[in-house]
């Protein structure tokens, strides 16, 4: 165990390094200068964040991963679809109301919808699209259909949102896609997928154990749109403010000890439910062996430890000095915001905890078909170029819908010339790519920027917060669908050429090259 963790560790340490040695660099230039509280906390959160990573990626590899899982294979063999799909729905509704993320978005929308109303709405969008999700594996229907019909009834609903007059909420409606989906919901729903896909089996299994991530990211976009629509009020200029104000380092290291306390009770609350709800199903269907249970239990342990550390890490340094870094490089240059944006995105997709799990969950099952490092470069350059676009959309204020529309007609065109298991990774790739640390650096990071590009909070700028720097993560979610399908076209497009050729040197060979047998 001890040598397992010191090879997480040091994955982590490759993955975080890079977003702490661009940070400090641009520390001590003129274009976004720290002070030496600054420094020194973004410096000591980055250690933490790297121990927080390593001890999560543990954890999910010998427990949220084996548990998801074991309950995909397990109701699967019961060959009772009404109770797959009520436990899915339960399971789906249960994880999602418990992701910290979730409770973070509704927090900022409180002045206009409930909080527990939202919540529970956006459960519910998950909970149906996570049994459309397993149906979909369980009668071998096609992913690339599904997506490409719940993607223009998004579309639609978007048009009745901005012809109700809320388009305000149309880019929040896309973010909450991508934090729904968090470190907690990720390796447990991918796992119960690959379960379910080789119980059920047939040619396509390995294709048909991805996917529920894509599903489950369209249920939250639908179910905040709707809310939208039948939610009255306006955003009051408080919560506009409230939007747009982050506690400097100084005030999160005050609140350290309540920030502490607050994470450790939403990790608990959420890892609670699935344990409780895993061991329900071990009592009832599974009954594994008291080993495998003892070897969970274990890893959930370190899950807790992980996320906990993660997620006060990113709070306490990560989230004000994002927020600090956008509004000081906005003030310096718009272009150099621009590319900083890319740099930056180039590299922080790698700290997401989910996406060293989906890493190693798809080499494994493409038998090393995609590679993992294909995988990080696919991701890298997909999420590089989301935040550099999120920027000159900024700069330029047009809607959010200029990229999504066909960003999303190009993914879903792709998949008609791809082989199926491309688009099923790609999507969800989509939504493992926008974890914890691009809505608490890089979201914080784009609305400090915002701020500064509007006049600040005394100009008004907090009014351009929800139309302007929300999406963000909307865009991190969309990019990698085209990167991934584009590694897929290309090896498609690679294997014809091999082919081509080999046919050439056969057709061209002449007499002498041939060998006759007797």
């Amino acid at each position: 165990m001890a040598k397992t963790l010191l090879l997480k560790l040091k994955e982590s340490l490759v993955s975080v390094l890079p977003i702490a040695i661009i940070v400090l660099i641009i520390s001590f230039t003129p274009l976004a200068p720290l002070t030496a509280t600054e420094q020194a906390t973004f410096a000591v959160c980055s250690v933490f964040l790297i121990l927080g990573i390593g001890l999560f990626n543990l954890g999910a590899e010998i427990a949220m991963t084996p548990m998801g899982g074991y309950v995909g294979t397990g109701l699967t063999k019961s060959k009772k679809v009404i109770v797959l799909i009520s436990v899915c729905f339960i399971m789906g509704v249960l994880i999602t109301v418990a992701e910290p993320d979730l409770s973070v978005l509704a927090s900022q929308v409180s002045d206009v919808m409930n909080n527990m109303v939202l919540i529970v709405t956006v459960g519910v969008g998950v909970g149906i699209f996570l049994v459309l999700a397993v149906l979909k594996i369980v009668f071998q229907k096609s992913l690339s259909m599904l997506l490409m019909f719940f993607y223009m009834m998004l579309f639609a609903v978007s048009a009745l949102l901005i012809e109700s007059g809320k388009n305000d909420f149309l880019a929040l409606s896309f973010d909450s896609g991508g934090v729904t989906t968090g470190p907690i919901t990720v390796p447990f729903i991918m796992a119960l997928g690959f379960g379910i896909a080789t119980t059920v089996g047939g040619r396509n299994a390995n294709e048909n154990s991805f996917g529920l991530i894509a599903m489950c990211s369209i249920g939250p976009v639908l179910a905040v749109m709707v809310l939208s629509m039948v939610s009255g009020g306006e955003m009051s200029n408080d919560a506009l403010n409230a939007l747009a104000t982050y506690k400097t380092v100084d005030q999160s290291l005050e609140h350290i000890g309540f920030a502490f306390l607050e994470t450790v009770k939403n990790v608990g609350i959420a890892l609670g439910l699935v344990v409780i709800f895993f061991f329900i199903l071990q009592f009832t269907v599974l009954k594994l062996p008291r080993q495998k249970l003892a070897q969970i239990g274990i890893g959930i342990v370190y899950t807790f430890f992980g996320l906990v550390i993660f997620l006060v890490a990113v709070e306490v340094g990560f989230m004000p000095i994002g927020f600090k870094l956008g509004e000081s490089i906005a003030n310096f240059s718009k272009p150099v915001l621009a590319v900083f944006g890319f740099v930056l995105g180039l590299v922080v997709v790698l700290a997401e905890p989910a996406v060293h799990v989906l890493n190693k969950q798809v080499e494994e099952v493409t038998g090393g078909g995609v590679r993992k490092i294909e995988m990080v470069l696919a991701l890298s350059i997909a999420v590089g170029v989301s935040i550099c676009l999120s920027i000159i959309r900024m700069i330029f204020r047009f809607s959010l819908l200029y990229y999504l529309i066909p960003g999303y007609l190009i993914s879903l065109g792709l998949s008609f010339f791809v082989p199926k298991i491309y688009t099923a990774i790609a999507f969800d790739s989509g939504g493992v790519a926008s974890g914890p640390l691009t809505s608490s650096f890089i979201l914080p990071l784009i609305v400090g920027a915002c701020l500064a590009l509007n006049g600040g909070l005394e100009g008004g700028g907090a009014s351009h917060i929800l139309t302007e720097a929300f999406g963000v993560v909307a865009m991190v979610a969309m990019t990698p669908l085209i990167t991934i399908q584009v590694l897929g076209f290309k090896a498609v497009m690679s294997s014809k050429v091999r082919h081509k050729i080999a046919m050439k040197r056969i057709l061209s060979a002449d007499d002498e090259q041939i060998i006759y047998f007797k």
